[in-house]
């Protein structure tokens, strides 16, 4: 297994870079304040089981292949801004059946809804192939099974820490009118934000 002094250095980074704010944090955030506390966790979740399947990836070099290769970056990048940009449009132009279903989404759509934003997430590869191998160990276990071990420590905090900013969303959103149009807004802004975000990313971020 991994050392622990590898451990124990790369938990305080992970969780300083999950306390960072980020796209993962603003979208549980948009889900707090608009579906409430279980899928606010539910779309952590999802997230959280993104940036694993990013480092088995990146454990299996595909991570280093994607950051190479403009055009696998580029269908990636465009993918999530897509994808945002059609949550945020059903939320501020959709009839209310269209809203409803998009901005109150439910545990299951949350989740998977989180697993798409942080998959089509180009940064989060760039991030992994960068900053995980300062920690892997040539003369250790397979470098698939550290970069899994590592891989599930930084989920397992980024789980606890956007699942903890949505449920403080949703005791905002709590505070108002179900339905109101001003969630519609607030959420449908953060999407559009994120997919703003996302289009302006460079491959050197």
């Amino acid at each position: 297994m991994t050392e622990w002094i590898t451990l124990l250095a790369f938990v305080p980074a992970a969780l300083a870079l999950n306390l960072t704010p980020g796209a993962d944090m603003m979208f549980c955030l948009g889900q707090g304040l608009r579906s409430g506390p279980k899928a606010a966790v539910a779309a952590s979740a999802g997230i959280s089981l993104g940036a694993f399947i990013h480092t088995g990836l990146a454990g299996l070099g595909l991570g280093a292949v994607v950051a190479t290769v403009p055009g696998a970056f580029e269908v990636i990048r465009w993918a999530g801004v897509a994808y945002l940009l059609f949550l945020a449009v059903q939320l501020l132009r959709g009839d209310d059946a269209k809203r409803s279903k998009v901005g109150g989404m439910s545990v299951v759509r949350a989740f998977r809804t989180g697993l798409v934003v942080n998959l089509t997430n180009p940064k989060v590869i760039l991030f992994v192939v960068a900053f995980l191998p300062q920690f892997v160990r040539p003369e250790g276990p397979p470098v698939l099974v550290q970069f899994l071990i590592l891989g599930a420590v930084m989920a397992l905090g980024g789980f606890v820490i956007n699942g903890a900013v949505g449920i403080f969303a949703s005791g905002l959103g709590a505070r108002l009118a179900r339905g109101s149009r001003i969630l519609d807004y607030v959420t449908g802004g953060i999407f559009a934000a994120l997919a703003l975000r996302l289009a302006l990313l460079e491959r050197s971020a």
